[in-house]
């Protein structure tokens, strides 16, 4: 709470009686019971007769300064560094915007002239100073940058301990130093806001850490250059990788246990300009949902996909980006057809998820344990299904293909950018025409969005907004009030608007800590053509990509781009994030 003298006192007290917000037979009674040399309002705060949050609004009027409410307030990454974070939660206080040369910065403390100072001198610029409550300065810190205060003081440790000896040494201080303690943090911050991925990443001056939550990376914190050594190291010993190797990529994996769970760990290790950058993979079978139904495949793709795996043999393919859900979405076919009557193999790079019932295989590229040689492994197995985790060339693609003319189920992913890449893609690798139309079932193109939380406000579409939904799906909605029961069947999402060039109202998540920009989880953005006899003869022509989706359309393919805005106006998601995953497609 900011210094104030005895009037400045008086006046907050007098203004919170007259507005009601305090109790005057408490007030008089703490008052009475006081020393001269004590503070009113400190006792009245002891003994929560008044709230941080009144008094600080209170003193910004009695002391002419403006009042911020930080709870409901969204700050822009770039603004959020305009002042280091140590600074920050030294002094209480948070960067909100610039305006007119002016940094606006939000504090507790206003009376503490060498605060201002301080921050003022520190970004090389002139401030404007907001009175906001200690309370939502804290939380603020904590939304942004988490709970690290732990890390801050191991690495203050860590500090010590490497300028006491030398560095060649760091091997023989890491092993129970303050910097696992650090280490164990990140990890623990990580797992509890269901972080995808941990990125450290060495900078000139600095080590900053990012973790991918939803699908979007956010910067955590900045840490000293000097502890990037020992922290590396540490991570290197944990995955049992070399500590001295310095040149080379390497990988490695361990596991860690967060509130009594077990979370799988992959690391991989890269030399940058500035030292080594190491990328953590966090794999949580238990926080991920092995339904297809639930990720967000519906309606006539979800048909499509389901009768694809109950045919006895032939490919079903999914397709996408490095982190757009397809190998779950893999696992979760699979368990639809996971039964003790059938053999189910798999062969993956890594075991992503270990399933009961199910055979899994890791490949082992060191003792030569590839996708191609393992497959021709499995084979001999007497499997009924095989997945492969990735198809990444031409001898893995044509095993594949032989596996299934020889009367096997094939799973397998490709990274391409749409469900029907995947064709001429596998024509690329040497796949002849005639067997790939013979043998492919379904293909999948898939794409993840983050789900807007429950806490929601609606609103109208734009003019804008509406003439893009109308472009992108208009031939889809309902034409009339009669078709809705029928259309949104059809397309598995209840209740859909009749198709009109006003408005929809649509979905806008509620931010808060737990929710970053109004959302929490994700869903699926799907897309699946069904390989007719139309198709086939269309692959046995050697055509390309745009020419087959425009025949699946014409079948009742409902693409991603499509998929994404029916599930924008059923309030899974928003336009900016059909946007910000598939704008680049049709």
């Amino acid at each position: 709470m900011a210094l104030l003298t005895k009037e400045a006192e008086e006046k907050i007290i007098g203004l919170l009686l007259a507005e009601g917000l305090a109790d005057a037979n408490l007030v008089s009674r703490v008052q009475t019971n006081i020393t001269p040399d004590q503070s009113v309002l400190n006792e009245l705060l002891a003994q929560k007769v008044i709230s941080n949050d009144m008094v600080a609004h209170a003193t910004a009027l009695v002391i002419g300064v403006p009042y911020v409410e930080l709870k409901n307030i969204t700050i822009d990454q770039d603004i959020l560094t305009k002042i280091p974070y140590e600074a920050q939660a030294r002094v209480l206080a948070i960067p909100l915007g610039e305006k007119d040369g002016l940094l606006n910065v939000a504090m507790a403390d206003v009376t503490n002239v060498q605060y201002t100072d301080y921050i003022s001198n520190l970004i090389n610029q002139p401030i404007r100073v907001w009175m906001s409550s200690e309370r939502g300065i804290r939380e603020m810190l904590e939304k942004n940058h988490g709970d690290f205060s732990g890390v801050k003081e191991a690495v203050r440790e860590t500090n010590e301990e490497v300028l006491e000896k030398d560095q060649t040494e760091v091997k023989t201080i890491i092993q129970d130093s303050p910097i696992s303690k650090a280490l164990n943090t990140i990890l623990s911050y990580a797992a509890k806001t269901k972080a995808s991925d941990i990125h450290i990443e060495p900078l000139e001056d600095s080590l900053i850490i990012r973790c991918r939550v939803d699908g979007v990376l956010r910067r955590i914190m900045d840490l000293p250059k000097t502890v990037a050594p020992a922290l590396v190291s540490r991570i290197k010993i944990l995955s049992n990788l070399k500590i001295d190797e310095h040149r080379i990529p390497q990988d490695g994996q361990f596991t860690v246990l967060v509130d009594g769970k077990e979370i799988d760990l992959r690391i991989a290790i890269s030399p940058v300009t500035w030292g080594e950058q190491v990328v953590i993979r966090l794999l949580d079978k238990e926080g991920t949902t092995m339904e297809i139904d639930k990720m967000g495949m519906t309606g006539r793709a979800l048909r499509s996909v389901l009768s694809g795996i109950r045919k006895p043999n032939g490919m079903i393919l999914t397709s996408g980006p490095t982190g757009s859900g397809k190998s779950t979405t893999l696992y979760a076919l699979i368990q639809q057809i996971k039964s003790e009557e059938i053999n189910i193999v798999t062969l993956e790079d890594p075991v992503e998820y270990k399933m009961e019932g199910i055979n899994q295989i890791q490949v082992n590229l060191d003792a030569g344990l590839t996708f191609a040689s393992g497959l021709r492994s499995i084979l001999r197995q007497d499997p009924d299904v095989v997945m492969v985790g990735e198809i990444r060339d031409g001898e893995t693609a044509g095993l594949a293909v032989q596996a299934a003319l020889t009367g096997h189920l094939v799973f397998s992913t490709l990274h391409t950018n749409s469900a029907a890449g995947i064709l001429p893609r596998l024509l690329e690798m040497g796949i002849e025409p005639f067997l790939l139309a013979s043998t492919l079932n379904v293909v999948i193109g898939q794409r993840l969005v983050r789900r807007i939380t429950e806490k929601r406000e609606i609103y109208k579409s734009s003019d804008l907004e509406t003439t893009g939904i109308n472009s992108i799906v208009g031939d889809l909605l309902p034409q009339t009030e009669e078709e809705v029961a029928s259309v949104s069947e059809d397309l598995g999402y209840p209740g859909l608007p009749v198709k009109n060039d006003k408005n929809y109202m649509l979905a806008k998540g509620m931010e808060s800590k737990e929710t970053p920009g109004g959302y929490k989880g994700r869903a699926g953005l799907y897309e699946t053509i069904d390989v007719d006899e139309d198709i086939q003869k269309m692959i046995t022509k050697h055509a390309t990509a745009a020419e087959i989706m425009r025949l699946a359309r014409s079948k009742g393919t409902v693409t991603m781009r499509q998929d994404g805005i029916l599930k924008v106006l059923s309030g899974i998601t928003s336009i900016e994030e059909v946007n910000r995953v598939a704008s680049d497609l049709s």
